[in-house]
């Protein structure tokens, strides 16, 4: 039986009158890579903020597999949080001591080796490429360890072999005992690189399993012939 680390009920966020998250039920377990998909605007990153505590919902309930959650979980937003003036090593090193970590050069070293960015440590964080800074953050979001990861669009906007170099280092970090939760609108990626997918659109969960499990129930042959029969006719919401 697999741990179950995330359990939301019954959540709920609304901005005025409008829901943007609107009754979400989902679990996340340990040893997993979660994908959360669906339209611009459907909700998939104010779940993830849910989620994370970066947001509180207007009513249902998340519950954690341990009481101070948040040291065990890291956090890979759209926009890296780079700081200027800093290279990667710095950056990193930095955001370590915020958790009150004191990183060693050497323990630096080795995440920046994970990440495939040790040519580049000593690079100013703002001139890094597309790929690396992507990379850089996905480092920072793990300097502590963490047993859980959220990654938000990690592969948005790069070319195709950014793309395999992040789709690479999201094995490893599996490989290695961490679970995944991550967010994409590319059905191909979602496919290759999931456990299992949550499908949300107008804020609300409407498909769900595994890629195969999800396509069989619909009759179609991929991930993205469910998503464009399933957002053919439903609202966006936001």
């Amino acid at each position: 039986m697999k741990q179950l680390l995330v359990s939301a009920k019954g959540l709920v966020k609304r901005y005025g009158s409008r829901a943007v998250v609107n009754d979400i039920h989902l679990e996340v377990n340990h040893g997993e890579i979660l994908a959360l998909i669906g339209p611009n605007g459907a909700g998939k990153s104010t779940t993830v903020e849910l989620l994370v505590g970066l947001r509180l919902p207007n009513s249902g309930e998340v519950t954690y597999w341990h009481k101070n959650y948040q040291k065990h979980i890291g956090v890979q937003l759209q926009s890296p949080p780079f700081f200027p003036g800093l290279n990667s090593l710095e950056n990193l090193r930095f955001f370590a001591a915020l958790y009150k970590k004191n990183l060693t050069r050497h323990e630096g070293e080795s995440i920046l080796q994970v990440c495939g960015l040790s040519e580049v440590m000593h690079t100013d964080a703002s001139r890094l490429s597309g790929g690396q800074q992507k990379r850089l953050a996905i480092a920072i979001s793990m300097v502590h360890r963490p047993e859980l990861l959220f990654l938000d669009e990690p592969t948005a906007a790069l070319d195709p072999r950014s793309r395999l170099e992040i789709h690479s280092l999201i094995r490893k970090l599996a490989e290695q005992g961490v679970s995944i939760v991550l967010t994409s609108h590319d059905m191909d990626e979602v496919s290759k690189l999931s456990d299992r997918v949550a499908m949300i659109n107008a804020g609300r969960i409407v498909a769900q399993g595994q890629p195969s499990e999800v396509c069989a129930t619909y009759q179609v042959e991929s991930l993205e012939d469910v998503y464009l029969h399933l957002t053919n006719k439903e609202e966006v919401t936001c």
